[in-house]
């Protein structure tokens, strides 16, 4: 039996509201293959490190942005992701031409763009609208769609879209984010009843000053069950 040299990377998948759009994260490659296109950061994991502290290194070796709670617990200065999960291994034969090449692919959220700036295997780093990317290196847009549907499957079950906001917000605010992250208008009413219903969200007691009366700011609870139980909470 004959065996097959197998190399495994990471790949990061970052999401961030801007601009009243669901953008990620691309560098464009600076070295064949697919020099010049666009893809999402990552590399190959060393012999001495976890899968964690590929995806942290890498991260922060091609867009500046550090893991904010590191599996190694060296934590670094500068802008942080606060929430990151590992997302799915793929594992297509012919997805990179160098060779058999087996990426696990992680996922990030952060409550805004954060400062990056192009590391040495990049020749730039950009925030890019998720519904209009651009031609992509190896699988990366799949990838990056994948993401997108985990994203849009666990805001129906989890407070995991708290992440892409800031501390404190208004219903609207909040509205506006889930529509944009689902890519469908929710009904204003039935939205503020499921959300409040739900018990993850809670009153500042402070009013966000504007046009019209004063909106009420609220957070995320603390401990709030991060399930919801509801199917389809943002219907």
């Amino acid at each position: 039996m004959s065996h097959v040299s197998v190399a495994v990377t990471v790949d990061i998948v970052i999401f961030a509201l801007r601009d009243n759009d669901l953008q990620v994260l691309l560098v464009k490659r600076k070295y064949p293959p697919y020099q010049g296109l666009w893809a999402i950061p990552g590399g190959y994991v060393q012999a001495n490190e976890s899968l964690e502290d590929a995806a942290a290194r890498e991260l922060r070796e091609e867009t500046g942005i550090s893991v904010e709670n590191p599996a190694n617990g060296a934590a670094h200065p500068g802008a942080t992701v606060p929430y990151i999960e590992q997302l799915y291994t793929f594992g297509d034969p012919g997805r990179d031409p160098r060779g058999r090449v087996i990426t696990v692919a992680y996922f990030a959220l952060v409550p805004a763009p954060l400062a990056i700036q192009a590391g040495s295997d990049a020749s730039d780093a950009e925030w890019k609208p998720v519904r209009s990317l651009p031609r992509m290196a190896f699988d990366h847009a799949q990838i990056v769609r994948y993401a997108l549907k985990r994203l849009r499957y666990k805001l129906e079950y989890s407070a995991v879209g708290f992440q892409l906001l800031p501390p404190v917000f208004t219903l609207s605010e909040l509205q506006r984010a889930y529509e944009t992250i689902l890519g469908e208008t929710l009904d204003k009413r039935n939205f503020r009843r499921r959300i409040l219903q739900a018990q993850v969200i809670e009153e500042t007691g402070q009013y966000q000053a504007g046009e019209g009366r004063p909106a009420m700011l609220y957070r995320f609870r603390e401990d709030a069950v991060a399930e919801v139980k509801a199917r389809r909470l943002f219907p």
